[in-house]
């Protein structure tokens, strides 16, 4: 009767629950102890279906990008043209892809970002039909590809020397666009049209000075300096920048730019000034002049065609064939024609004023001679300016 109260109902039953409920307990911890010692509980995953195709691409594009211009031209051109492809199908994907792009110049994020959307449109029949059309386009262009420019003449051997040769005289071109306002580009489109003809019809002086010491040629029958500027042309394009009524006076700006020594009697020594003009222009290092002439017969021939009410500022093909043909064939009118001398380069003919033309839009030396907002900018104002040296401000 000592422990009668545990037979009671009301004890025993809770006691009961209780001790199950320990025992339980006590199981369940020492089967989580096993579970966790001998990794039962460890979950198995499963892995992604396009694990392979994520491999891949992030392979693709570590192996394929390379750093020079133009692999990032092609890139580039393929980021584009994707985003244009899936803006056809789901333009809110193809504006984020743009609008990161535009941000931060990643071709490799974005064409990863593309490769997204790709991968959630592969049951997309009429998306991959588009896309299978526009790689195999791609793919064929890239085929074509020959690493050689459009521009035949631009192919030769020949040129490259020339690159080398003109980029030696940038400190003389760019000193005549200070004083003259003339874009050296400009300036550098009638050099070539003059000094490419020599390539062919004047191999010697390729073979003598182009070829191995990659400087200009110089020439000295009847037309004059690495321009060919002819003495007749040298004395009109001196006489125009003092003649305020003619029609070819650019301005009081560039009045002084070709004056001669004054302490010189010029009425006792006729053939001074011939001299002189002759020696600016034949400088075998110093090609300044050349410059300075052939930039002032191009503001000399704008300020007749602005005057008469036909522009040809964003002309260089027209400027080009008019500095081959001279003043006397500078004609104002509505629909001006390009030509001038017609010479071979490999076989081709090609007019002064194409090869000019071709050259200034070719985009070749950008980086030594670059594109201005305007061919023809005001120039500075002329402070000295001593043995083709100038200080201006």
């Amino acid at each position: 009767m000592k422990f009668s109260f545990f037979r009671k109902k009301w004890f025993k039953i809770p006691y009961t629950i209780l001790l199950y409920g320990f025992a339980a307990y006590g199981f369940l911890l020492t089967a989580t102890y096993f579970a966790v010692k001998f990794s039962w509980t460890n979950e198995s995953g499963s892995i992604d279906e396009n694990n392979r195709y994520f491999a891949e691409m992030h392979d693709k594009y570590d192996q394929s990008f390379k750093v020079d211009s133009v692999s990032m031209i092609k890139h580039r051109f393929e980021v584009l043209n994707r985003i244009m492809l899936v803006n056809e199908f789901y333009p809110k994907n193809a504006n984020q892809i743009l609008e990161i792009y535009n941000k931060n110049k990643d071709e490799k994020l974005a064409l990863r970002m593309l490769d997204a959307v790709d991968l959630q449109l592969r049951k997309n029949k009429a998306y991959m039909k588009a896309f299978a059309k526009w790689k195999h386009k791609n793919e064929k262009s890239s085929q074509k590809t020959t690493g050689l420019s459009v521009f035949e003449w631009m192919n030769i051997a020949e040129w490259q020397d020339f690159k080398q040769a003109v980029t030696k005289d940038k400190k003389y071109i760019d000193s005549v666009y200070h004083v003259t306002g003339v874009e050296p580009r400009l300036i550098v489109a009638c050099l070539v049209g003059e000094q490419i003809r020599l390539f062919n019809s004047g191999r010697e002086s390729y073979k003598r000075y182009i070829g191995p010491l990659k400087v200009l040629a110089l020439e000295n029958h009847l037309s004059y300096g690495v321009t060919g500027i002819k003495n007749g042309t040298a004395l009109t394009i001196e006489r125009y920048l003092a003649e305020k009524n003619s029609e070819f006076y650019p301005g009081e700006k560039y009045e002084a730019l070709l004056d001669f020594d004054s302490t010189v009697n010029y009425a006792t020594k006729a053939n001074d000034t011939l001299d002189l003009r002759l020696q600016r222009l034949v400088q075998w290092e110093n090609h300044y002049y050349s410059y300075l002439y052939t930039a002032l017969f191009l503001r000399e021939i704008k300020t007749q065609w602005e005057k008469a009410g036909y522009p040809i500022d964003d002309r260089p093909e027209i400027l080009a064939s008019l500095f081959n043909l001279g003043f006397q064939r500078s004609k104002p009118k509505p629909n001006p024609a390009v030509g001038g001398s017609v010479y071979k380069i490999k076989d081709t003919d090609y007019t002064f004023g194409s090869v000019a033309y071709e050259f200034f839009y070719s985009g070749e030396l950008a980086d030594v001679f670059p594109y201005k907002k305007k061919s023809f900018d005001e120039p500075r104002t002329v402070i000295k300016r001593q043995n083709g040296d100038t200080e201006t401000e």
